[in-house]
């Protein structure tokens, strides 16, 4: 297959988003995207509070791919997995769904592939399913077969862990939750917002085991670092994800913790570029929503034209746990300094504070995550 236009490898919330960015200023130039899985475009973060909602995988769906791609008169090949990236020549090897081997001219390339759920390493007796979520059919497999009201043991009380937390306690399970951090969103709050939320989740019906992790587990039954017994029907792992770096990687691109792109968004491969969870800016991996946006707008006006160089405002991120609602706006990658915090039971606002006393980041509980917007706009950008 010839296409000089632009591929973009990935259906998620990046390519799509990346491909309608670029409709918008361009709407001639060849667009192809590829994609492992269906090609379906639904909503990443609905995936940790869907539960609650009555939402299985099928519902979460807001259109197919031949839908999209029409809308964006483009074209995507769903059910194809690239095996190997060729910079010479600018061409890419797929498999397809029936599993023939196809060809596929690139102009510029866009790598847009996301991530996978940390693989979570543990002793075990048996047999036991650890199931991760990053994208629609992992969703979908781990829904499939789940006991209505069963026991629930989720490892890690992460920003993604809390949520799916939270949100399968209010649907109706009984859900354990470990994390070796003393209290949850360790990494993102200060230990009295913390000790808060930890109160607020049990509040809601969960059993937490915080500066624990599981020692040994078994069909059925999780052993825990103190000898604690946890009994279960299914485990969920939320302790992080990997960015997908072997394409990138076997091409000779540049990476690290992912794949390191500057301002443009662009790799080491002056037509290559990367976007999203897989993409390793200046201010390191950012896998929100609101950077992989203006990571989009950026992208697509560079393609289009008009190079865009990536500006990062405080971009603060709302946390979906309503048993105590949460907003973290991080300090900028490799800034230290000490949390400064107000306010009383459910409410506060903790400041992050650098050497000097200035806010460069922030975490707010309750009534106080109204103050978001006006706070983002004191705090630095995050690829200063």
């Amino acid at each position: 297959m010839t296409n000089r236009g632009v591929v973009i490898l990935g259906s998620g919330l990046g390519g799509y988003s990346l491909a309608r960015e670029f409709r918008k200023l361009d709407g001639q130039t060849p667009v192809t995207v590829i994609t492992a899985d269906g090609g379906d475009v639904y909503s990443k973060p609905m995936l940790s509070n869907a539960f609650a909602q009555g939402k299985d995988a099928r519902t979460l769906v807001n259109k197919g791919a031949s839908q999209i791609g029409a809308e964006l008169s483009m074209r995507v090949l769903a059910r194809h997995r690239v095996e190997a990236i060729d910079r010479t020549a600018k061409t890419l090897r797929l498999m397809g769904p029936d599993g023939a081997s196809l060809s596929l001219d690139y102009g510029r390339l866009v790598l847009a592939v996301g991530a996978d759920p940390r693989p979570y390493e543990v002793e075990q007796d048996g047999d036991v399913k650890i199931y991760g979520v990053n994208d629609l059919d992992d969703y979908a497999a781990w829904r499939d077969g789940l006991p209505e009201h069963g026991r629930l043991l989720l490892i890690g009380a992460g920003l993604i862990g809390s949520e799916f937390a939270n949100d399968l306690a209010d649907a109706g399970y009984q859900v354990t939750l470990v994390d070796p951090a003393p209290w949850p969103l360790g990494r993102l709050l200060p230990e009295s917002l913390g000790r808060d939320l930890a109160a607020a989740l049990v509040g809601a019906g969960m059993t937490l085991y915080l500066g624990h992790s599981v020692r040994r587990l078994s069909v059925g039954k999780a052993l825990l670092d103190d000898g604690t017994a946890v009994g279960f029907d299914r485990v969920l792992s939320a302790i992080g994800l990997v960015p997908r770096l072997s394409l990138a990687r076997q091409a000779g691109l540049a990476v690290d913790k992912g794949v390191v792109v500057d301002r443009l968004m662009r790799t080491s491969d002056n037509d290559i570029f990367a976007i999203g969870d897989c993409a390793q800016t200046a201010a390191g991996p950012l896998p929100f929503v609101l950077p992989l946006m203006a990571e989009a707008r950026s992208l697509a006006a560079t393609l289009a034209g008009k190079e865009s160089p990536l500006v990062l405002p405080a971009l603060p991120v709302v946390v979906k746990t309503p048993a105590l609602p949460i907003a973290v706006c991080p300090p900028p990658l490799g800034r230290s300094g000490r949390w400064s915090v107000d306010g009383d039971g459910r409410d506060r606002r903790a400041l992050f504070l650098d050497e000097a006393d200035h806010p460069i980041g922030f975490a707010l509980s309750g009534s106080r995550i109204a103050e978001r917007q006006s706070l983002a706009k004191m705090m630095p950008d995050l690829l200063s």
